[in-house]
């Protein structure tokens, strides 16, 4: 979808999505894909920065309509980014980004997975199961980086049948077990990408559990 023309479709084009919904209860309900290349890393972004974290959602939800975010100020960007629990865990490969996972931490000792995914060129390369395995790891021992948390009871993630085709299996490899089915209208706002030419590599087919 080019963004050349209006960033606004008509409220009749917003096209319907089913928006599943998964949780983990324990954290022996983690099953942890295979580690990344040696090349990969997952570092925690630790410096609240909007334009870093904003690059990060429209890098890798420019093509699976990730648009909820994109209205948002300055000091909109920063409130999330500073709420108390909240981080922001980056993958790299050989330093460039490759992906990020957002926890978001909930009363009760709820954490939900806010955000997840990998820019389109580093999917389909058993990256994305690492980092989903990793940052549910970090979800449920979330408590101990913050002084005053409860410790974790739940964790929780939501797709949608807009995200790639392989999310939903990846969620389900990792443990998680889906607890609530709807439909909904989706966003009637044109996403920001993907950028022309920036899709994965034919050379990289996505690979189960990726």
């Amino acid at each position: 979808m080019s963004n050349a023309t209006s960033p606004v479709t008509s409220a009749a084009a917003a096209p319907e999505v089913t928006v599943w919904s998964l949780e983990q209860t324990s954290p022996s309900d983690l099953r942890p894909a295979a580690a990344a290349a040696d090349d990969v890393r997952i570092v925690r972004s630790v410096t609240p920065l909007p334009e870093f974290s904003r690059f990060l959602y429209t890098a890798v939800g420019g093509d699976i309509r990730w648009t909820d975010r994109l209205g948002l100020s300055y000091a909109q960007w920063q409130e999330i980014l500073r709420r108390p629990g909240a981080e922001t865990w980056v993958a790299y490969e050989n330093g460039t980004p490759a992906g990020f996972i957002e926890l978001d931490a909930q009363e009760g000792g709820v954490v939900e997975i806010a955000y997840f995914g990998l820019i389109p060129a580093f999917r389909g390369r058993r990256i994305g199961g690492h980092l989903l395995s990793y940052g549910a790891a970090r979800a449920w021992d979330l408590a101990e980086r913050h002084q005053g948390r409860a410790p974790t009871t739940r964790v929780w993630v939501h797709t949608c049948s807009d995200d790639g085709p392989h999310a939903m299996d990846n969620y389900l490899r990792r443990g998680f077990r889906l607890f609530d089915t709807r439909t909904e209208r989706g966003s009637a706002v044109a996403p920001p990408g993907p950028w022309p030419g920036a899709f994965p590599s034919p050379a990289h087919d996505p690979a189960p559990g990726a």
